[in-house]
């Protein structure tokens, strides 16, 4: 099974996700979470940009590839919301998903609910935290209920 982690890169949620569901046979995907190189990738590959819109145009055209490919193919797609919820590749992503009829799980804090509506509406599952997140990837692959 294929899994896309996608969303928030200031915490190590994406870690815990993949040890947790260490003995089950998944292959995890996710966006490259090294800021800075993320938003530097396309000038690194195709040439320096003396205006910061090109330059952020740039990068943001090779992550969407890289992005776009890793839903593509992906059987589940975790999308994080975190602190901030105003994060917009983040709900791109769940949005992307969705239109593709990938299976949904959408991460966020309680307090974000309202103005998640309409994302968590796309979701098969919305939860809290990666824990959640583990045990429905354990009952997906092997009907294994927490406990």
């Amino acid at each position: 099974m294929q899994v896309y982690l996608s969303g928030e890169i200031h915490t190590d949620w994406r870690d815990e996700i993949i040890a947790g569901a260490g003995d089950m046979d998944i292959h995890f995907t996710s966006p490259v979470t090294d800021h800075a190189a993320s938003d530097d990738c396309g000038v690194a590959i195709m040439g320096a940009e003396p205006d910061k819109f090109w330059h952020d145009h740039k990068g943001a055209k090779l992550n969407a590839i890289r992005t776009r490919h890793a839903i593509e193919t992906a059987d589940i797609v975790v999308v994080r919301f975190g602190e901030k919820y105003k994060q917009w590749n983040a709900a791109f992503d769940a949005g992307y998903a969705a239109a593709l009829g990938k299976s949904l799980i959408v991460m966020h804090q309680a307090e974000h609910q309202h103005a998640l509506k309409e994302v968590d509406a796309a979701a098969l599952a919305v939860v809290e935290t990666p824990q959640q997140v583990v045990e429905i990837l354990r009952y997906v692959t092997q009907g294994d209920l927490p406990g």
